[in-house]
């Protein structure tokens, strides 16, 4: 990469891309950066740094709306819904530390939307491209474009947020988006069930979830995995953990709480932490703190949460490795040593037999580059997606290779 443009406003995106379009350079497109690491190396020759385009542009709490600029860093937006006590309900994750990016405050809101990244909550409140109302950007074609607005009744025709939603930067630039916030609960409380086998655990999961408890949160952590938590409830427990939240108006959720730990009781001991050990723990889940600092590949399994423990059990009895589960047992993480490009066949091969598919979210760049980051689609999806990447971007200008 020889030099690195920062435009400070659309009319600026747009001609850096004609601009691109015109010389025959690629961009590697970054807001904050902090998901540099996060699929294949691009192979670009110029880069394209949107930090730039930032600042909350418009908040209505009352219609539960805002938009800003797309490198709007989201501890900002955290720090201006947190004033109305509001969230972005599909808690998305900081996987900076994970990734080591050296950008700890979790990115920016184009990034976090252009990767679709939902942390534990997503089993109840959706994906983050299911909150993304519109946007503004810059097709590979050297043309602006805009899609959807500040209401959902107005995403009509194509659903082009749900395309850029998980693009990873490589059909168009956005420039702003526009989005669905919500309140805070009241309260939350997370019950937990000590001692429980991995398949145990997804049953009593299954049950809490198919109950009427609305639950937001629905996690297993083995016995060495619990053993990290920063939370002394889990830590003192000396056994696996499995973590169900509940969260909504007070006296709503003491009486789901106590109705779930009376249903489950038959599986084991029940615990139950309230506000500030509960947000500790889902934070260390959302973020997968407890595969930050050490060597190893981490790979984001999903399959049937009936599934999860006998995907787990097959690939560590091939290769190793230490596993949580969250979504129930439908998303599993995977940390494994860091070994030859090989090992991605066992973990596929595995994953491929339970209908699942497999995303390596960090790895060595040598590893990235050899191996598929992201699952290998069919043949038929691959030719939908690439007359869409055409349809967008024929000229590969944007990230180009990101996605393999």
């Amino acid at each position: 990469m020889t030099e690195r443009l920062k435009p400070e406003t659309p009319e600026q995106v747009l001609e850096a891309v004609q601009w691109g379009l015109a010389e025959g350079h690629t961009y590697e497109v970054t807001g904050q950066g902090s998901k540099r690491g996060y699929g294949a190396p691009p192979a670009a020759t110029h880069g394209l740094d949107l930090t730039g385009l930032s600042g909350i542009q418009l908040y209505e709490p009352g219609e539960l709306v805002m938009s800003a600029g797309c490198a709007t860093p989201l501890a900002d937006i955290a720090a201006a819904l947190n004033e109305h006590r509001q969230r972005l309900a599909f808690e998305p994750p900081n996987l900076g530390p994970l990734l080591a990016s050296g950008t700890m405050g979790g990115g920016s809101i184009g990034g976090l939307f252009a990767c679709n990244l939902a942390g534990p909550r997503r089993i109840q409140a959706g994906a983050a491209r299911d909150h993304l109302l519109g946007f503004h950007g810059v097709s590979g074609l050297g043309e602006q474009f805009k899609s959807g607005g500040r209401v959902v009744k107005n995403v009509t025709g194509f659903d082009l947020c749900k395309l850029m939603a998980g693009s990873f930067g490589t059909l168009a630039v956005l420039t702003d988006v526009t989005f669905k916030v919500l309140p805070m609960p009241e309260k939350t409380r997370t019950v937990l069930v000590l001692g429980l086998s991995d398949d145990d655990a997804v049953v009593a999961l299954t049950r809490a979830l198919h109950g009427a408890y609305d639950v937001s949160g629905a996690v297993h952590l083995p016995a060495d995995i619990a053993a990290e938590s920063g939370v002394s409830y889990v830590v003192d427990a000396g056994c696996s953990v499995t973590a169900i939240r509940i969260e909504g108006p007070g006296p709503s959720v003491d009486v789901r709480c106590r109705a779930l730990r009376d249903d489950l009781a038959g599986f084991g001991d029940t615990e139950e932490l309230h506000s500030s050990n509960s947000h500790s723990l889902w934070r260390e889940v959302r973020d997968v703190d407890f595969f930050i600092g050490d060597d190893k590949q981490v790979w984001r399994l999903s399959v049937a949460p009936a599934d999860g423990p006998a995907v787990a059990r097959a690939i560590q009895g091939e290769i190793g490795g230490r596993v949580f589960y969250d979504w129930g047992g439908g998303l599993i993480w995977l940390a494994i040593k860091e070994r030859p490009d090989a090992d991605h066949q066992s973990v596929r091969a595995v994953v491929d037999a339970a209908g699942g598919h497999a995303t390596l979210i960090r790895a060595s760049e040598p590893v990235r580059a050899a191996v598929p980051v992201f699952h290998p689609q069919a043949p038929a999806l691959a030719a939908i997606t690439q007359r869409v990447k055409e349809s967008f971007d024929p000229k590969g200008l944007f990230n180009p290779g990101r996605m393999g």
